[in-house]
């Protein structure tokens, strides 16, 4: 009888565990439907436009070109070549699809003609195919396919996902594919590669006034044949050339030299906090040695285009700029920047002068260390001071002399920001960086900043973008 009891309860108990089951399982069926039915009602992302029509859009891609370029430990020259074609790319298309608001570069430009135009009739996003033909220009200058597709995929997504129609998306990558390759055709006429093959800087120790490699990588001469680059804008390398340096003397206390070098090594004797942070946000080195003992390791920063580039971005968004306009600021400034390295490589070849590190440790203190790691090239002229007073030049023809902005480019290494009053202010701060920083004399400097501004004067002038 106790076993027919327990029998009888047990029965009972899975009949009850049993009904249970069935009743979670039509709670969960029923869940699951309503979830089905919530999402198959939820209306679909139709904001492409607001997406492609954003300038900070534009902005972050050009920024991931940047930390490519950066990573590749490209030099300041090569990556003023990135991001001129790339951004010329992305502008041609802007000026394709809004020609009452923007003038094509064929025939402003050295070697480009016949941009086709957006097909009439075709419904194109243009600031997506811009992105897409900035990003093509972008691999086929920075030679890193699996980061750039891995990015072009993530925005072609982007676009499926906000709602763009077949249609529009299917024109705007055709369009954006014609115009890069257009641009990119341009790009492989300009003797970069060439140049590859070209012999390096040949060294003669025994002759004191002649660049020499320093310390502490003692790396080979960067780019001596970069004059040979085809310029955009500025007529010849020959357009725009200032006075020569001054004559080697070491031994006359009276001489313009002698009195430079001295400056050098008491200024770098005697830097301030304030005259050290200037050298250090300013320093830009792609790629730094560091060296503690036998440990060796390399630190990498955006070189000095880069870190205009990002000044664009940070003062189109300053300046509320739309999408256009913030391509046209970005496509102008990186002419400015290839030019104005071109030009100043010339002087640096044609005069092959020995940098103040060398001279100040053969001839007073061997012991003598410049604030900043000196680059690897010549000393005359300063290609920091070139670009930079070209850039400046170009982005207050865009955005006026007066545009204040607060420069955060290098808190990601470490450093702070600053803030100017102009993008000529900034410029005229880089002038006193290299100075501070011990890497160049300050004629040098000063000479420099004068022709970068006559570059960027010039390309602002004759360049007619924006209508």
């Amino acid at each position: 009888m106790a076993f027919d009891s327990v029998s009888r309860d047990y029965v009972k108990y899975r009949t009850a565990v049993a009904k249970k089951n069935v009743q979670m399982k039509k709670l969960l069926i029923a869940v699951v439907t309503v979830i089905v039915i919530v999402v198959s009602c939820k209306p679909k992302q139709t904001d492409y436009a607001k997406i492609f029509d954003d300038p900070d859009t534009y902005c972050k891609t050009v920024f991931e070109l940047n930390s490519v370029v950066m990573g590749n430990n490209f030099s300041p020259m090569v990556a003023s070549r990135n991001y001129a074609y790339a951004n010329i790319a992305a502008y041609e298309v802007i000026a394709g699809g809004y020609p009452d608001q923007y003038n094509s570069l064929a025939g402003q430009v050295r070697g480009l003609v016949g941009v086709p135009k957006a097909p009439a009739g075709q419904k194109i996003d243009f600031g997506f195919a811009s992105l897409l033909a900035f990003w093509k220009l972008g691999v086929a200058v920075t030679f890193s396919d699996n980061e750039t597709k891995n990015y072009v995929d993530s925005l072609k997504q982007l676009a499926k996902d906000h709602g763009m129609p077949d249609d529009v998306y299917n024109n705007s990558v055709a369009y954006g594919d014609t115009v890069s390759s257009v641009i990119m055709a341009w790009s492989r006429k300009d003797h970069y590669k060439e140049t590859r093959g070209m012999p390096e800087y040949t060294v003669y120790p025994d002759s004191p006034s002649r660049w020499v490699p320093t310390p502490p990588a003692y790396s080979p001469a960067a780019e001596p044949h970069w004059n040979e680059i085809r310029e955009m804008v500025v007529d010849s390398i020959t357009e725009f050339l200032p006075p020569p340096p001054f004559a080697f003397d070491v031994t006359n206390k009276n001489s313009s030299y002698y009195k430079e070098v001295k400056l050098s090594e008491n200024r770098g004797d005697s830097l301030t906090k304030e005259q050290a942070f200037i050298a250090d946000f300013w320093d830009d080195n792609p790629f730094k040695l560091n060296v503690a003992g036998h440990l060796m390791f390399g630190t990498k920063k955006f070189s000095p285009p880069g870190h205009w580039m990002s000044i664009v971005g940070i003062a189109a968004k300053q300046a509320k700029a739309d999408y256009n306009t913030t391509v046209y600021a970005y496509a102008k400034t990186g002419i400015a920047l290839f030019d104005a390295f071109i030009q100043c490589w010339n002087i640096k070849y044609m005069y092959n002068t020995v940098r103040p590190e060398t001279v100040v440790n053969k001839y007073f203190d061997p012991n003598w260390r410049p604030h900043l790691q000196t680059p690897p090239f010549p000393e005359y002229t300063c290609g920091h001071c070139y670009s930079s007073a070209a850039a400046a030049e170009a982005l207050t023809s865009v955005f006026g002399d007066s545009l204040a902005y607060t420069d955060t480019t290098e808190i990601e290494f470490g450093i702070g920001e600053r803030s100017f009053k102009s993008f000529r202010g900034a410029a005229d701060e880089v002038k006193d960086s290299r100075f501070f920083g011990g890497i160049h004399y300050h004629y040098s400097t000063v000479v420099s900043h004068a022709m970068g501004m006559k570059i960027g004067g010039l390309i602002a002038e004759r360049l007619k973008m924006k209508k």
